[in-house]
């Protein structure tokens, strides 16, 4: 019962570190690469489906990526797409292929954009911490109705703490990763 309670935990922590890994993914650091028009959707015959389902995204050089839908008809849509995405991407189209030269990041949004990959490191560490408390919980639960003892409770609490620290420890190397890339010039 404790270990399937500490089971449990540890893959819902490495969930939300597999979604602070998606969010720092479309965070772009100034080098090109297909992930960053992951969450940039496209009308593709009235569904919204990722780009990725609508055309083959692959890296140029290090500076440009290059989308080539898979209709003709679907161009215009696409482009119209990833220049609402908010990302500062101004598409360039000749024939059916999309090019995307990634403009160089200014000192300013570079320190912009750290802000917001420490936004998502604290959101992280906030959901591993509201894992802990609802394991926590549970134990607490299972000693009152007497299924576990007090030692064990306090057992499987340390043990809990020491997942949850070994995650949180993972945040933030992920963080200090992310925020060397983003300020490198």
């Amino acid at each position: 019962m404790i270990e399937d309670l500490q089971k449990d935990a540890r893959e819902r922590m490495k969930k939300s570190l597999s979604a602070l890994q998606n969010e720092f993914a479309a965070v772009r650091t100034g080098r090109a690469h297909s992930g960053l028009l992951d969450h940039v959707t496209v009308d593709y015959y009235g569904a919204e489906v990722p780009i990725n389902q609508a055309a083959n995204v692959h890296v140029e050089d290090s500076r440009t990526l290059a989308v080539q839908p898979f209709e003709k008809s679907m161009v215009s849509k696409i482009e119209k797409a990833i220049m609402n995405s908010g990302l500062g991407l101004n598409p360039n189209t000749a024939g059916t292929v999309i090019r995307l030269p990634m403009p160089p990041l200014t000192e300013e949004r570079r320190r912009d954009l750290v802000k917001v990959v420490r936004q998502e490191a604290e959101n992280a560490r906030i959901a591993i911490r509201n894992i802990r408390r609802d394991v926590n919980g549970d134990l607490k639960t299972l000693q009152k109705e007497k299924e576990i003892s007090e030692d064990e409770e306090r057992a499987a609490e340390q043990k809990i703490q020491k997942i949850t620290d070994e995650s949180i420890a993972e945040v933030d190397a992920m963080l200090e990763q992310k925020e060397s890339d983003l300020m490198e010039v």
